[in-house]
């Protein structure tokens, strides 16, 4: 039995009741693990426990070693826990197929790849993490995902006022105290303390505040946390609805779901505890923007982004297929993004610290592509331009490993290097040997001597059951 906090217990004791022992025993019981499949890569249902509240949304059996699944680095599937997956019911109340959308606390990227599985290709999605360190696990892991309708930024939440009315969404899952972590991961309960939680929800106040011009009106703000105190939870909101004019979203909630419907004030909020679902602690809710007169936001930057030339563009076209993209130049490289959305990158590129935006393609050297790794395990790459080399597991682990291991061509140059048909990256057959391109910062660090043959075999089995 996990010994919880006692002035948490205490509060929990008032919040829940006679529930109280069963929330308890929760911590002890054994937990329930997620995964989302990017719908552009794997598009068809799984024969796995689904999700209630996403489309695309599965629990597995058992916990696989993801480090060991080539699937998983191809961005194939994403792995995330499930109460957070019910962001897709806010996002889906927004049928206009060209939205503007800002994920301003995304590290590491649940949400931010959900939300990109979600949103039509005309629309643009601005993911925002403050912290440098974590901005880069962030883009890597979109960059895996692949959807070229992406930006990247490293800013504070007050630096969005630059961009007065600009979203159409925003979804802030806040830092928070982490009481619905307890269960995962036991740990966190030694950083938890009253003065913590407290701090946290000053914090909180100061995000939302910060972040609030940055809406249109008639926009909505999707709140989320991953604890269970009411002042950084129903409490924020509630000084949100005081702050601002506001307008809740009552969303129709199956009951055989198990979410508690609390309010704040007027607004519906929807709690997660995990003695009821099949997931960890969480709370939600969101509120339409109201009584506000946007600020007009000039379209224009201070240097206009540079496309690349006829010359260039006739050499890197075929890479991508059929896309609506325009191709830009980043010093020596050549980015894709969407054309209909240039003039809303051009707008966050004059406020707002970029880490990526976009499909990488490569650079053009002596008249040849040198093909990037994110064009590699894009959503765009055109497959039928490259000669392609379908690995075994084995080898898959020693491509992401970036070893030397004999290897099979057909062809000299760049090969397409997949895993059950899906790409992991590049190689290029130099004749004698080959050169690997997957990125020296992504490779698999985990000593993997131990599962080859049968033991590698054998933890495959665990793999999501995608073939």
């Amino acid at each position: 039995m996990i010994l919880l906090p006692e002035s948490f217990e205490n509060r929990m004791k008032i919040i829940l009741g006679p529930e109280f022992p069963k929330f308890s025993h929760s911590f002890s019981n054994p937990i329930h693990h997620s995964i989302r499949i990017n719908p552009k890569k794997y598009p068809e249902i799984l024969n796995l426990e689904p999700v209630d509240s996403c489309s695309t949304g599965y629990f597995l059996s058992q916990r696989p070693i993801y480090t060991l699944d080539p699937l998983f680095h191809a961005g194939v599937y994403y792995v995330q826990e499930s109460s957070s997956m019910f962001l897709e019911q806010y996002i889906r109340q927004f049928p206009e197929k060209r939205l503007r959308v800002l994920d301003l606390c995304a590290a590491p990227g649940g949400k931010s790849t959900h939300i990109s599985s979600i949103l039509s290709d005309e629309s643009l999605l601005v993911s925002n993490e403050v912290i440098h360190s974590r901005a880069q696990v962030l883009s890597e892991n979109l960059k895996k995902w692949g959807n070229p309708n992406v930006v990247v930024t490293c800013n504070d939440p007050r630096d969005f006022s630059r961009l007065p009315g600009f979203f159409d969404i925003i979804v802030v899952d806040a830092p928070c105290s982490g009481e619905g972590l307890f269960h995962r991961d036991p740990s966190a309960m030694n950083e938890w303390s009253d003065a913590n939680a407290d701090h946290c929800a000053q914090r909180q106040k100061r995000i939302l505040a910060d972040v609030w011009p940055a809406l249109a009106e008639n926009g909505m703000l999707v709140y989320s946390t991953c604890t269970f105190n009411p002042a950084e939870n129903e409490e924020n909101i509630k000084w949100l609805s005081e702050f601002t004019p506001v307008e809740g979203i009552k969303l129709d909630v199956p009951d055989n779901w198990n979410i508690v419907t609390t309010q704040a004030g007027s607004i519906p909020c929807y709690r997660f505890y995990p003695h009821r679902v099949k997931g960890e602690g969480y709370f939600t809710a969101a509120v339409l923007k109201k009584g506000n007169i946007n600020m007009e936001f000039s379209s224009k930057s201070k240097a206009a982004l540079p496309v690349a030339g006829k010359a260039e563009q006739s050499v890197l076209k075929g890479l991508i297929g059929n896309y609506p993209v325009s191709l830009l130049k980043f010093e020596e490289n050549f980015l894709a993004f969407p054309t209909e959305l240039i003039p809303a990158l051009d707008q966050v590129k004059s406020s707002l610290r970029i880490i990526h935006a976009g499909i990488k393609i490569g650079e053009i050297k002596q008249g040849s592509v040198v093909p990037a790794h994110e064009l590699a395990v894009s959503t765009i790459v055109n497959h039928a331009h490259f000669p392609a080399v379908d690995l075994t597991l084995e080898q898959s682990i020693h491509f992401l490993k970036r070893d030397d291991f004999p290897l099979d061509f057909q062809e000299r140059g760049w090969n397409l290097i997949t895993f059950l048909k899906h790409p992991l990256g590049w190689a290029k057959n130099i004749g004698s040997r080959f050169n690997n391109g997957y990125p020296k910062e992504w490779r698999i660090r985990m000593s993997t001597s131990e599962y080859t043959g049968e033991r590698l075999a054998e933890e495959a089995e665990k793999f999501p059951k995608l073939f």
